[in-house]
């Protein structure tokens, strides 16, 4: 059997924007109504995406974490979940200062992630557009999807799955630029060599 593609996942957000129920959510297909905000855990999952089988490691983080401990996850992850929740402007205004950190610790890479405005069962008490939504994932050059943890309405599966596509993606990229790279080396060491062996 073939050996499965591993992808690390981390979920970033505010406290109380439900991380960690969206991250249950996909994991069990339920929604957990208490837990701790505070607690941060790592959880494993296998899929099949596009018939090959992956392993993720997704990291659902406290929300609460100092500076050193949240970029720490951050040079963990190759891809990351940003969530606000539709209900809270605030939270929705800081994913624009998130993705700055997330580019100071990645440059020169880009960063891999996804835009994610939970909630949207409560969309009564809504104070964040789906447009404005779709506008700062156009800003951020990312894929956006609105969903409730809590209803398991919106395709949570997609999101993650997506996600460790679009690493997958990138490292596929990354690969053949660093290959070239490496064979242009050797070239110019050669003709190094030849230009000293003939002055």
């Amino acid at each position: 059997m073939a050996k499965s593609a591993e992808v690390k996942l981390a979920v970033f957000g505010r406290a109380g924007v439900g991380k960690s129920a969206l991250v249950v959510r996909f994991l069990t297909k339920r929604f957990i109504w208490e837990y701790d905000p505070t607690l941060e855990s790592t959880y494993r999952h296998q899929a099949t995406i596009d018939d090959e089988v992956v392993s993720m490691e997704i990291l659902d983080t406290a929300g609460q974490e100092d500076t050193i401990q949240r970029e720490g996850h951050m040079r963990w992850g190759e891809g990351f979940v940003l969530v606000y929740d539709i209900t809270d402007r605030g939270s929705f205004e800081e994913v624009l200062p998130l993705k700055n950190i997330l580019d100071e610790i990645k440059k020169p890479k880009n960063v891999t992630l996804i835009l994610v405005g939970n909630k949207a069962d409560l969309d009564h008490s809504r104070q964040v557009s789906t447009e404005e939504g779709e506008k700062l994932a156009t800003e951020l050059a990312c894929a956006f999807y609105e969903c409730s943890a809590c209803t398991g309405e919106g395709n949570i599966t997609e999101i993650f799955h997506e996600l460790c596509r679009e690493v997958r993606r990138r490292r596929m990229v990354q690969g053949k630029t660093r290959r070239r790279s490496s064979t242009t080396h050797v070239k110019q060491a050669i003709n190094k060599m030849l230009t000293k062996i003939s002055s």
